[in-house]
């Protein structure tokens, strides 16, 4: 099985229910050509390097999927090209690293979110502390 990543900015001028529109049309297409979709991440509105179509930002997602044979990747790649509402897309074959990666990153073992749960985790234990015990020096 091979495991593949597409990254696609959206045209941040777009009302919200297309960009989610435009990014579930990307999963159906996918699906439509016997893909299963592993995992789908929304990075959001965020700042572009450079101008793209005189836009300084884009709305970014991730969709990680796994296929048996890839043949019809570069169909999918020319339709994405052709989709007007995308700035800019780029598919990548992930190998067993980057496969782990992202598993890792959902699961929470690496990552901001294991930072936040190491944070909780410490602020819990800070707060378990029992007050020192008071001594009556009179008896």
């Amino acid at each position: 099985m091979r495991h593949y990543e597409v990254n696609f900015i959206v045209d941040p001028v777009l009302s919200g229910d297309e960009v989610k529109s435009t990014a579930e049309h990307i999963q159906k297409e996918l699906k439509g050509f016997g893909a299963t979709i592993v995992a789908v991440d929304e990075l959001g509105l965020r700042q572009l390097a450079y101008q793209i179509n005189r836009r300084s930002s884009g709305v970014y997602f991730c969709i990680e999927f796994s296929c048996d044979s890839a043949d019809w990747l570069g169909k999918f790649e020319l339709n994405m090209k052709r989709n007007e509402r995308l700035l800019r897309f780029l598919t990548v074959k992930l190998d067993k690293y980057g496969i782990k990666y992202n598993d890792d990153k959902r699961n929470g073992r690496i990552g901001a979110k294991k930072r936040k749960e190491a944070a909780a985790a410490a602020d819990a234990a800070n707060t378990d502390v029992s007050a020192p015990e008071v001594v009556d020096l009179d008896a």
